[in-house]
């Protein structure tokens, strides 16, 4: 890789995907970070309120994620922790 400066640059890519397992929507996100860069490779959403049970939604989730690691070969993963809200 090379800079702006015409010099190669010893530190590679690095690919990071982030992921919010929601229990309706699966969101998720990859960046590329390179030196101080950081540029979007995608973002996407996998619906997932059809499904009937909590058992196909995590099939679908670990599958989801499978999928994204193979296309990707992301270097780091980040997983947002989920949130249960109480109405009162």
């Amino acid at each position: 890789m090379r800079n702006e400066k015409n010099h190669i640059s010893l530190q590679p890519e690095k690919i990071i995907l982030g992921i919010d397992p929601g229990t309706n929507i699966m969101g998720y996100g990859l960046v590329a970070q390179e030196s101080k860069k950081i540029k979007l490779i995608d973002t996407g959403v996998i619906k997932l309120s059809k499904l009937e049970n909590q058992a196909l939604k995590l099939k679908n989730i670990f599958q989801s994620s499978l999928d994204l690691i193979e296309k990707y070969h992301p270097d780091e993963l980040a997983i947002e922790s989920q949130f249960f809200g109480k109405n009162i």
